[in-house]
């Protein structure tokens, strides 16, 4: 019963002055709407990431050319030639953690069907590619080993291709194109995938088989790169040090060499970008709740001025048999309405925010049930710790002083 009458009373004082409960109330709104804002902003594009690297296929490993040239300076992978066909089976025979192995070969090229054409990138390889990618069809078929062997000008293209070349919603499979002069019959059509990570279309893309590129387009027996997918994704780490070993062996490098190749994961790049989104998302919330510092010393500001106004009927409680703690608990009790009825309303605030920042920006957001109790928690803990020290003050006037107080 005196809970509820203190709550009656606090209402009632912070009811007599609106305007001034409302402008301190904005920072405590502000700042859990700013909270909550950001993480959702943040954990959007963390499962952004997740599931671009899902497409990609998250137990793959990519095997490039390159690492240092031949003076010993540090290059990007891809730098220069280093990786055969020779590679590419050694790995898929002798590393017992990867499962599906493909060469790849690749280049730009001008396409042509009827009077339509377009400049897309065409790669060459196996039929595990598909698998390895985690490409599916969505018409046709892909191509078959007898294909791979005999050098099949046949190709399986992608949505933004198949657009550009013969109009949206149109059947390619069957059709002729000419790459670089060369004619290809399509075969199969690749299901809408998306941009990527790196905001590349995965959907422009034309494949056919490894040894059609190699020998028809390119004429080289140097590989882009090499694909694997590893068993398991806890085995991802396991099949890289075996290709690296194995690469090396046949590379025939001494301890004192520096790979002329470079082994990368999905799982590595979804690391490295989860890191830096994490690191982001914290960035965003502490700065984000600065706001909340700022609304908790208004908090403390006008508690103290509200201290001062009402000595006289501090003292009159006092003095009619009210304890210090009644006191104490008057003023937190004020202070804490404060700061939750403002963590309430930033919290609806954020998560509208969030939704209109997700549906007219293009950003991807996710809001947690986390974020929200963290953001109240965090606005009533605010209440508490700026409404201590004036309830405090409050608690320890004089009664006779406080009485004289005008």
């Amino acid at each position: 019963m005196r809970i509820l009458n203190m709550l009656k009373i606090a209402y009632r004082s912070l009811t007599k002055n609106k305007l001034r409960v409302v402008l301190t109330m904005l920072g405590i709104i502000i700042g859990v709407a700013s909270v909550i804002a950001m993480l959702a902003i943040g954990q959007g594009s963390k499962e952004n990431i997740q599931a671009s690297m899902a497409n990609l296929g998250i137990n793959s490993v990519m095997i490039f050319p390159g690492s240092t040239n031949s003076g010993g300076v540090r290059m990007g992978a891809g730098s220069y030639s280093t990786l055969t066909e020779k590679d590419a089976e050694l790995i898929a025979t002798r590393c017992e953690y990867v499962t599906d192995v493909t060469p790849v070969v690749s280049k730009s090229s001008q396409v042509i069907a009827g009077n339509q054409n377009w400049h897309t990138s065409v790669a060459g390889g196996l039929n595990q590619y598909f698998t390895i990618r985690n490409l599916t069809i969505a018409i046709g078929n892909t191509f078959s080993s007898t294909d791979e062997h005999t050098a099949a000008k046949v190709c399986v293209i992608g949505q933004t291709v198949s657009t550009n070349l013969f109009g949206a919603g149109v059947n390619p499979v069957g059709k002729l194109i000419r790459i670089n002069s060369i004619p290809f019959k399509v075969i199969g059509l690749l299901a809408v995938k998306g941009q990527n990570t790196f905001g590349q279309d995965q959907d422009d893309i034309i494949v056919a088989p490894f040894s059609t590129v190699r020998k028809r387009m390119m004429s080289t027996l140097y590989l882009n790169s090499i694909l694997a997918s590893a068993t398991s994704e806890n085995d991802i780490h396991a099949a890289q040090d075996q290709i690296s070993t194995m690469l090396r062996i046949q590379h025939r490098l001494t301890p004192q060499d520096q790979d002329d190749f470079t082994v990368r994961s999905q799982a590595d790049i979804a690391n490295t970008f989860e890191s830096i989104s994490n690191v982001m998302t914290i960035l965003l919330a502490c700065i984000a709740s600065i706001s909340l510092l700022v609304g908790g010393i208004g908090i403390m500001n006008i508690m103290l001025v509200s201290v001062t106004e009402r000595t006289r009927e501090i003292g009159i409680r006092l003095a009619v048999g009210a304890k210090s703690r009644d006191i104490m608990f008057q003023f937190i009790t004020e202070s804490i309405f404060i700061s939750v009825l403002g963590g309430i309303i930033g919290i609806l605030l954020g998560v509208a925010v969030a939704m209109i920042v997700g549906r007219f920006g293009g950003w991807p957001v996710v809001v947690t049930p986390t974020s929200i109790v963290l953001s109240f928690a965090f606005s009533s803990a605010v209440g508490i710790f700026f409404g201590w020290y004036p309830a405090l003050k409050a608690a320890n006037l004089n009664p006779i002083d406080a009485l004289r107080f005008e």
